[in-house]
């Protein structure tokens, strides 16, 4: 996730894409979040009586987390659209966002196992995360190869401002995860 937050946010900054740079973005964050699961998980382990408080703080940091990507693709894609910036193609933007789309929705799928035995709201957001990150990397990988083969820069906007439908919803379901209201 590191590296692949590295090099995404390398690649936006030398194409001047916003899908690339969000797409980096979203894998800081969700490094982020699984520090954020960490904590709770380890205050459990170690047999803290606050583990319920510490399970809260983290759903409030992982939908705060989301909140800011969501507000970050709103601005700046707009920005990026209204100025009319044409970031540039990027092949190393698309093998990134290719492998990630192969990665990571098996990590989705192995921390909803995972799940079913800790019954985590935290870990619910963080899979949201997850999941948000493997269709920002498919909208990313269609972003930039659309732009990298045909010089369609406008595409990896549309890619980005489409993207937020998806988020919006993440957003609202780990929203609702740190007011109590999901299921485990």
């Amino acid at each position: 996730m590191a590296g692949e937050a590295v090099l995404a946010i390398g690649a936006g900054i030398a194409a001047r894409s916003v899908l690339l740079t969000a797409f980096g973005l979203d894998s800081v964050i969700e490094l982020l979040s699984g520090i954020t699961l960490l904590w709770r998980l380890w205050s459990e382990r170690r047999g803290s009586t606050r583990v319920e408080t510490v399970e809260r703080r983290a759903t409030v940091i992982s939908a705060a987390l989301l909140v800011l990507l969501t507000a970050y693709l709103v601005l700046v894609g707009l920005y990026g659209t209204a100025t009319r910036l044409h970031p540039s193609g990027s092949a190393l933007g698309v093998a990134v966002s290719a492998a990630a789309v192969l990665a990571m929705p098996i990590l989705a799928w192995r921390k909803r196992r995972a799940n079913v035995l800790i019954g985590s709201a935290a870990l619910r957001a963080d899979i949201a995360e997850t999941i948000t990150c493997a269709y920002m990397a498919a909208a990313t990988l269609a972003g930039t190869a659309l732009n990298l083969l045909f010089g369609l820069w406008w595409a990896e906007y549309a890619a980005a401002l489409a993207l937020l439908v998806f988020i919006v919803m993440e957003t609202r379901e780990a929203l609702e995860a740190a007011r109590g209201g999901g299921e485990n």
